[in-house]
């Protein structure tokens, strides 16, 4: 039977590399498992396009701008409309359970919807590759399967999601599975960065979808070097250009996360059926 995923673009036509990770691990997922897998994309921002929910996995992508500012639109109202949807799908007896993998802005969006954590601009972006721990209920979580902790992802948000409302997680069933680096030297709140909000709907505030090669060509634009440096200095700059070579790094992370999922969303029930 063909396997059909929906990827969800929140770019709102803004250029990213974000959209090719999703294709690549894709491809590389249907030739692994020899599946009749095909994938559809759609403009969520830009045109307002969501899928209707016969899709068997839904990727929904990171995306430019305030997580804030969209509340209310058009676009908004129809994806959160999808999600509800996809949700009722789930409590209901079909044994084709929806999975929903959620990133970074995709994440934000859903953190303000269930109301977890208060959202805010960041004092400076955070972009580059860079450890992110795991909680206690991280390190049982199947998608990470495989991974270090810390392990090491893409970074790149000028918008965060901080203090968990873990009252409200507890409440509804949530699991809070990671949060970013500790800095002892400022005093923060750490960002949380994942998420299972049920069994079927998992989110990163990083982006497991990026790969070295894209992530390479990013750090070595002029404004994106400066960011880095004015951020990190030059030390930490140079260490993640090493981190890219680096096959246990977000090569792993590339290969891991979201085929875990996968595994889950689509596998396990094509297993169970044959």
């Amino acid at each position: 039977m063909g396997i059909k995923v929906a990827i969800l673009d929140l770019y709102d036509g803004v250029a990213n590399e974000g959209m090719r990770g999703f294709r690549d691990i894709l491809e590389r997922y249907k030739v692994q498992h020899n599946l009749d897998l095909s994938y559809q994309v759609f403009d969520v921002r830009g045109k307002a396009e969501v899928p209707d929910t016969s899709f068997d996995a839904y990727i929904s992508s990171g995306g430019p701008g305030s997580p804030l500012d969209s509340e209310g639109s058009e676009w908004e109202n129809r994806y959160f409309g999808l999600i509800d949807k996809l949700e009722d799908h789930n409590l209901g007896n079909n044994p084709d359970k929806k999975h929903v993998f959620f990133v970074c802005h995709s994440f934000q969006l859903m953190c303000r919807k269930y109301g977890l954590g208060d959202i805010s601009l960041r004092r400076s972006p955070s972009f580059g590759v860079l450890p992110v721990h795991q909680t206690a209920d991280g390190l049982k979580d199947h998608v990470f399967d495989g991974l270090a902790d810390p392990f090491y992802t893409v970074d790149s948000r000028s918008w965060q999601v901080v203090n968990p409302d873990m009252e409200k997680l507890n409440a509804l069933g949530m699991q809070l599975l990671a949060l970013e680096k500790e800095r002892p030297y400022v005093d923060l709140p750490r960002a949380m960065m994942a998420i299972r909000f049920n069994e079927y709907f998992f989110a990163t505030q990083f982006h497991p979808e990026a790969d070295a090669h894209g992530m390479s060509m990013l750090l070595q634009r002029d404004d994106k070097k400066a960011d880095v440096i004015a951020e990190h200095g030059e030390a930490k700059y140079n260490e993640m250009l090493e981190r890219l070579e680096d096959p246990d790094k977000i090569v792993h992370t590339q290969r891991t996360m979201i085929p875990n999922f996968l595994d889950e969303a689509i596998l396990k029930r094509l297993n169970a059926e044959a």
